[in-house]
């Protein structure tokens, strides 16, 4: 299984899904082990990821109708209807992926979105404090999700805050995964 967070860092909530993932690998053990991935803005360049996996798990902000802080779980065949394609170009790029895999009658792995309305998309390196507030509601959605698909998430010794990976997106020599 891969765990995939994409989202854009200079973008505010935009960013929500590479944050999650850091977190998720900083603060968590994972048996069966499972990847992570800092997919960013990448879009189409991930399709790599969709060809070689059974089993992604998007982290991602989504743009739908609905208050901010909203959580939704979305299967991979039903993302064209939720406007994932009117985002970014990173959310564009993994509808693309999928689009491919089936163009060319490759096997299209089993893929959930675990997505969240973000409060502000604007130019600037944190997360809105509605997005904050909500942040472990949705790392919990996302480890109930993962507990469901047979994978024990275990907390680790040290627990690195969300504000430290934030942070980190900050700093130039920062590392997030």
């Amino acid at each position: 299984m891969v765990i995939l967070g994409i989202g854009n860092v200079l973008q505010k909530d935009d960013g929500l899904g590479v944050y999650a993932a850091s977190y998720l690998h900083e603060n968590y053990t994972f048996s069966p082990e499972i990847t992570i991935v800092n997919g960013g803005v990448e879009g189409i360049n991930l399709l790599n990821i969709f060809m070689e996996n059974d089993h992604i798990v998007i982290l991602d902000s989504i743009e739908l109708d609905d208050a901010p802080a909203s959580i939704y779980a979305i299967p991979a065949q039903e993302l064209g209807g939720y406007g994932l394609n009117s985002g970014g170009a990173h959310e564009i790029g993994v509808i693309q992926c999928l689009d491919m895999l089936e163009l060319q009658e490759l096997r299209i792995p089993k893929t959930m979105l675990i997505g969240i309305i973000p409060q502000h998309v604007t130019f600037d390196i944190a997360l809105s404090d509605t997005i904050k507030e909500a942040f472990e509601d949705y790392i919990s959605v996302v480890l109930q999700y993962l507990k469901k698909a047979g994978i024990e998430a275990v907390p680790k010794s040290v627990h690195t805050p969300l504000q430290e990976i934030i942070d980190r997106a900050n700093d130039p020599s920062g590392v997030m995964i």
